[in-house]
């Protein structure tokens, strides 16, 4: 089934009065079953302008102490993604970290393994009253959402981060400031095959009570 864009209620606008929490089923069975897709499973069709848009306005719907809405989103799609592969590549290069034509070939074809890529980037902004932190925390809240919405539009997504979030020069190609940073890279795209079942953390064994 297929879910247009248009379907998903207006945007809100400040103080419309939203509704309560109440028993979803559906929504719970979809989080008990939760999986990111393999960056190798994913292909096109990805999701087209307009559900791209209704996606990141799902994805920036999340807990934002201050309404700082420190992170912005940066996508890449089409040729977009083979120039910024072709950029990055052409970085190791110039610096001499990679003289393997093959490993060069890699880099320029990284972000063409999905349809779309967003990548997320975390902008801090000066508060004195809510610390860099929580911010951070909100820009991650902003990449599982991403994900939650691409799922339910019936996309697959894998969140990765790789060794461009960790190189200033890479970034600045992307067109990050010195201060931003990237809070990751949603490869978005539609499945070749279920996922498989990974082992996870038991959520019990993580749990303490509190005494006085």
């Amino acid at each position: 089934m297929t879910i247009a864009p248009h379907t998903l209620p207006p945007p809100p606008i400040e103080n419309d009065v939203l509704p309560q929490a109440s028993p979803d089923e559906a929504f719970l069975a979809r989080l008990a079953l939760r999986r990111s897709t393999k960056v190798a499973h994913l292909t096109a069709p990805g999701p087209d302008n307009d559900t791209l848009d209704a996606i990141l306005r799902l994805a920036a719907r999340v807990p934002d102490h201050g309404k700082l809405g420190p992170w912005r989103f940066i996508i890449l799609s089409g040729d977009g993604r083979r120039s910024y592969g072709a950029k990055v590549a052409a970085l190791l290069s110039d610096r001499g970290q990679v003289k393997d034509a093959e490993r060069l070939a890699l880099e320029e074809a990284r972000f063409l393994r999905a349809p779309v890529v967003v990548a997320v980037v975390f902008s801090p902004v000066e508060s004195p009253k809510v610390p860099e932190w929580e911010q951070v925390l909100s820009a991650g809240a902003v990449c599982y959402n991403l994900l939650l919405a691409a799922n339910g539009f019936g996309f697959g997504g894998c969140w990765l981060s790789e060794w461009v979030a960790y190189d200033r020069d890479a970034l600045a190609l992307l067109g990050l400031t010195p201060q931003e940073k990237l809070a990751g890279l949603l490869y978005l795209g539609t499945p070749t095959q279920a996922p498989l079942e990974r082992p996870r953390p038991s959520a019990s064994s993580r749990i303490t009570q509190w005494q006085p």
